[in-house]
């Protein structure tokens, strides 16, 4: 399907640029995609053996011409120490220059000359130096491919710098004390050793004696020097200025309202654009905007551009420029088949179908038929247990029936962390969401029982004027099996009294696979493949949800991926799972109450974060 798409007469521009010629020399680096990275890895490569050269004495050896008889004994001592934190600071280095990063290039354009001095000053291993020089000439010459910005960044790496770096000088102190055999008292034990680095770490003399003050100096400097770079890279990365995370500030909240308002029957997903853990950039004539979050150097967007749909390629623009200026991978989650041809004709990315979304239209559902038979003894039986259904706006509710409703469904979550990005809001009950749904099922209490009646909640975000999309579903784990569907049949069954017409249920990942992976004729790849979705229903639920959304007889309308390469789906599989928090490398939220207590009072007024 094709939809003609004009592009913005306004001129692309982003926002916050350094102009066309900018965009121009960036562009010109595209076809040297693979330099930086092969840059990054040689700086790594040299670091390592800069790092092996000043721990390991025999790699030091050498019949090349002994100059270093004739410099006095501190000054190759020193060298070796400095050698080692060049060393690790190559290491730290070389993921961000693999990324484009100015700032990395600059710090390594400046280590690299240091340590072709530093071996030149230690006369061995020609060889270290020649590379380091060489690489130093490349990327001069190559000093466009290096332009991406620094990420968003949080104080909370100075903590994990600090570990990880701690831990690793650690062991290579160990590594340089067991290395340096000539001790006057025996062979020292592992917890003479480790006090020895610990004491080497902070500076001072450890309680180790080496035959050979040449040596005990030696020891004493490569382990303050890496005691020096833990110190210096922690220092660096607490005290300099914090970049904010991903936020809906709320002047665009109001501006993606607006373009909600007019605009949001297209998309089912539109309403997730609000979620205010995102980011979001705005075409040059504002009609148009994608919110997006950074994760792991993946920029990822959800759904469709939100706005007039002749504005998208202004607003993709701006947002493939954002991603080239920072080096990130852009890609978008569950956009539908006419936002991916636009998104792959004006970006030249590729498209995957990644799955389909459940739509019910309410008109035309009935329980009747034998097709909603087990729908229909379900819910009748459910009903006879003594359940109830309740479908109201979130206007309707209380300020303690919001409190009450969001705490349950805390409590029902099962985890921790709160899951959901593409298809989640991330909040309930919030003042400027009063347009959505919720359904609860009630339960009263028998006779001589305490306890809350309420077992089960959904709720629905507005989709345009007629319809409304899934948001969240939850559930007393200690409720009768079949609550979910009686929900369900409850809100499509009340909602046409609304004006509603079109209700989004659950998406379903790969569920064109997996539903011609049991028909009759398929063939063994295709059987595999629905083999190894149905063992990974186990862990992601892929299998359930289709054949939960599947008993409701809903229209299916496919959803995509768009990604740049194929080499990169492993990276934005990875960041999209941390997005939806099914995997989770976060420090922990110290100061903050739980999610779990229930509503948070803020400027906006957050009811919780129960998506």
């Amino acid at each position: 399907m094709s939809v003609p798409v004009s592009v913005e007469p306004s001129p692309e521009q982003p926002p916050r640029r350094r102009g066309l010629q900018t965009l121009r020399t960036q562009a010109a680096a595209v076809p040297r995609a693979w330099l930086p990275g092969a840059v990054g890895y040689a700086c790594l490569l040299i670091g390592l053996v800069d790092i092996a050269s000043a721990v390991f004495p025999k790699l030091r050896h050498t019949k090349v011409h002994d100059f270093t008889g004739q410099l006095p004994g501190g000054t190759t001592t020193l060298a070796a120490a400095g050698t080692l934190m060049v060393g690790l600071l190559l290491v730290l280095l070389a993921h961000a220059l693999r990324r484009r990063k100015r700032r990395a290039w600059r710090a390594v354009c400046v280590l690299l000359p240091i340590g072709v001095a530093l071996h030149v000053l230690r006369w061995h291993q020609i060889g270290p130096a020649v590379v380091s020089l060489v690489l130093f000439v490349v990327m001069l010459v190559h000093r466009r491919e290096f332009y991406a910005k620094a990420d968003p960044r949080t104080r909370w790496r100075a903590l994990v710098n600090l570990v990880v770096m701690g831990t690793v000088s650690v062991l290579l102190g160990l590594l340089v004390v067991s290395t340096r055999t000539k001790y006057e008292l025996g062979d020292p034990g592992l917890l003479h050793r480790l006090e020895h680095v610990g004491y080497g770490l902070f500076g001072f003399e450890g309680p180790l004696g080496y035959t050979s003050d040449r040596v005990s100096d030696l020891v004493a400097y490569l382990l303050g020097g890496m005691g020096l770079i833990t110190a210096l890279t922690t220092a660096y990365l607490a005290l300099r200025p914090e970049k904010p995370k991903p936020e809906l500030t709320a002047e665009d909240e109001e501006k993606v309202r607006g373009l909600l308002d007019r605009h949001g029957e297209r998309d089912s997903l539109g309403y997730f654009a609000l979620r205010r853990d995102k980011s979001v950039l705005f075409s040059p004539s504002g009609k148009a905007a994608i919110s997006y979050r950074v994760v792991s150097g993946v920029m990822l967007a959800s759904g469709d551009p939100v706005g007039d749909v002749e504005a998208w390629p202004g607003a993709i623009k701006t947002f493939m420029a954002e991603a080239r200026e920072h080096a990130w991978v852009p890609a978008v989650m569950g956009c539908s088949e006419v936002g991916g041809e636009v998104w792959t004709r004006e970006a030249g990315l590729d498209a995957l179908e990644l799955g389909d979304e459940a739509i019910v239209d309410t008109e035309s559902f009935s329980l009747s038929g034998r097709a909603m038979r087990n729908v229909r003894q379900m819910v009748k039986r459910i009903e006879r247990n003594g359940y109830s259904c309740q479908v109201r706006r979130v206007s309707e509710l209380t300020l303690e029936e919001k409190y009450r409703i969001a705490d349950a469904a805390a409590r029902w979550r099962g985890t921790d962390t709160e899951r959901g990005f593409s298809m989640a809001l991330g909040r309930f009950g919030d003042p400027l969401d009063d347009a959505c749904v919720v359904v609860t099922a009630h339960k009263a209490p028998e006779e001589g029982e305490s306890g809350d009646d309420l077992k089960a909640v959904l709720h629905f975000v507005p989709w345009g004027p007629d319809g409304i999309s899934l948001e969240l579903m939850r559930r007393d784990r200690a409720a009768d099996p079949g609550l979910n569907e009686l929900l369900i049949v409850a809100a499509l069954q009340a909602v046409p009294a609304m004006g509603i017409r079109r209700v989004s249920l659950n998406f379903a990942m790969f569920r064109s696979a997996l539903a011609r992976g049991e028909r009759i004729g398929a063939g063994p790849v295709l059987r595999a493949w629905r083999g190894l979705l149905v063992f990974l229903s186990r862990w992601f639920q892929i299998e359930s949800l289709y054949k939960f959304n599947a008993k409701f007889q809903p229209q299916w309308e496919p959803r995509f991926l768009v990604f740049p390469n194929t080499r990169d789906l492993p990276r934005i599989g990875f960041a999209a799972m941390q997005a939806e928090a099914f995997i989770t490398l976060g420090m922990p939220r110290f100061g903050r109450k739980r999610q779990r207590e229930g509503l948070m009072p803020s400027p906006r007024p957050e009811v919780t974060e129960a998506a």
